[in-house]
């Protein structure tokens, strides 16, 4: 069974608001106004390049294998 990216999460208490990921998106899927919403319609699934960007690792991806979803465990 594959694993797909089912969405990317910004977490709100790791961000520093400096925006990195926004300036690094190929598709602008990071709107350039706090809260620096996710237009997930304009995400490319293979691209990881705000995820890397992220000094603060404040984003992060969400996997599904079949029906199951796969949310990183909290450290």
């Amino acid at each position: 069974m594959m694993v797909t990216r089912d969405h990317l999460v910004r977490h709100p208490d790791r961000c520093t608001h400096k925006a990195v990921c926004i300036p690094v998106c190929p598709t602008g899927a990071w709107l350039s106004t706090p809260p620096y919403k996710f237009d997930e319609s304009r995400c490319m699934e293979t691209c990881r390049i705000c995820l890397d960007a992220c000094p603060s690792q404040a984003i992060y991806g969400v996997f599904r294998k079949g029906e199951k979803l796969l949310v990183p465990q909290p450290e």
